[in-house]
């Protein structure tokens, strides 16, 4: 039902048209992959499977933060952009965020779709070898940290791997609770608020129904984090609502897609920190 290319339907004038009518009632697009609701659940689905020595590291660095909660920190690096003292750091990190496919084909090249080392793969590449660093002062190694859980996160929301031609989703208009907005708006944070939890009982729900298994190494990749943007960029290609609508059953097709992607980060994220924060 929801199978329609999206590059196939951008190439239609009356879409274009339609984007246009709409403008003035679009919300603006949301600076949050997944909004605060997901990001909190990754991290807190990760925090359930730290390792002890892990779970020390989390707590020390967290310290000065006065919080040793995962989940305090999750979106942190999206409130940068709201900071004026952090706009520096906001303008150098802001398109490690998200990586911009040329096509459904989905197939990471780093010259062509991570140029400079600037998008999602190579930001998680780059802040974990920090974290893992025990040369570095803890206050890189705590900002790192940070990084590190936002974009796993982010990496695992189908939309920040989605096309260059309509941004991500948020320039593909669409209907949603009666009101016009992006679809990749509806994605970061929209689709998880039809569950009506708050994330601390929505983390929960997700963490009994029991270790996530994880798909299969996709060849020829020998990058995990490439692996983990192909495959929210394949999501994509049955994400794209048939008349531009969000309805139930486009709810109800769609959000064990979006869940099982939060499950899949949150594993993932307790065994990235695992590895870079237990000793020996």
């Amino acid at each position: 039902m929801f199978q329609k290319p999206m590059l196939q339907k951008l190439t239609f004038p009356t879409r274009r048209v339609l984007a246009s009518l709409l403008v003035t009632l679009v919300m603006a697009p949301s600076a949050h992959a997944w909004g605060r609701q997901g990001h909190n659940i990754v991290a807190e689905l990760a925090q359930r499977h730290l390792s002890p020595g892990a779970e020390a590291a989390v707590e020390r660095l967290l310290a000065p933060d006065h919080t040793k909660a995962l989940a305090d920190i999750a979106s942190w690096a999206d409130d940068l952009r709201n900071d004026p003292a952090q706009q520096a750091l906001w303008d150098k990190t802001s398109r490690l965020h998200y990586i911009n496919f040329r096509s459904e084909a989905c197939d990471y090249t780093p010259p062509r779709d991570c140029p400079d080392g600037l998008c999602v793969v190579d930001g998680i590449s780059h802040y974990v070898d920090v974290l893992k660093d025990r040369s570095q002062p803890d206050a890189a190694r705590r900002e790192a940290l940070k990084f590190v859980v936002h974009f796993i996160g982010d990496i695992h929301q189908p939309l920040h791997a989605g096309y260059r031609d309509d941004k991500g989703g948020n320039a593909y208009q669409v209907q949603f609770n009666d009101k016009g907005t992006n679809l990749h708006s509806v994605w970061d944070s929209g689709l998880l608020g039809t569950h009506g939890k708050d994330w601390q009982p929505y983390a929960q729900e997700l963490e009994s129904r029991g270790a996530v298994p994880l798909p299969p190494p996709i060849a020829p990749l020998d990058n995990d984090y490439a692996q983990w943007a192909e495959e929210s960029c394949l999501a994509t290609r049955n994400i794209y609502p048939e008349g531009h609508k969000i309805d139930q059953a486009y709810v109800d097709a769609q959000l064990p897609t979006a869940e099982l992607r939060l499950r899949e980060a949150g594993r993932r994220l307790a065994e990235i920190l695992n590895l870079a924060l237990t000793e020996g």
